[in-house]
């Protein structure tokens, strides 16, 4: 070997290093195209998901066993739903709760009032959350 060879040896300028550095380059490129490629399906999957909203409009306190709660929903138009509604006291503890269902409509955004009966005297009552059936 000669002195030249041996200094491009130590000091990584070998004939196969652009190989290397390619094949590097290339495995890098596809590692991150398939990390790309899993988000944008993992994002689109979750985004057929129909979209149901809700949001407290008020609650009466009827007596120390009765709230009644207005609530309005938005489901999805043809659609039929369940809705959790709770009566908290004033530590946040649930002192009541129901479970009503929606039947389908053609109308998205719906209010809707019910009466949720409590162990104790209640502070508020809230909508807890909304589901598909």
């Amino acid at each position: 070997m000669t002195a030249t060879s041996n200094l491009d040896t130590r000091y990584g300028r070998a004939p196969n290093r652009g190989t290397r550095d390619r094949r590097v380059l290339y495995v890098t490129a596809g590692s991150l195209a398939a990390i790309l490629v899993a988000f944008v399906v993992w994002v689109g999957l979750g985004a057929s998901e129909p979209l149901i909203e809700t949001r407290d409009i008020g609650h009466t306190i009827v007596d120390e066993n009765l709230v009644t709660v207005t609530f309005e929903a938005s489901i999805p138009v043809g659609r039929s739903s369940s809705c959790a509604v709770q009566a908290l006291n004033e530590t946040f503890t649930v002192v009541g709760w129901t479970v009503i269902d929606l039947p389908a409509s053609p109308i998205y955004s719906r209010s809707t009032t019910t009466d949720v009966r409590t162990t104790e005297q209640s502070n508020t009552g809230l909508i807890y959350r909304c589901w598909l059936t």
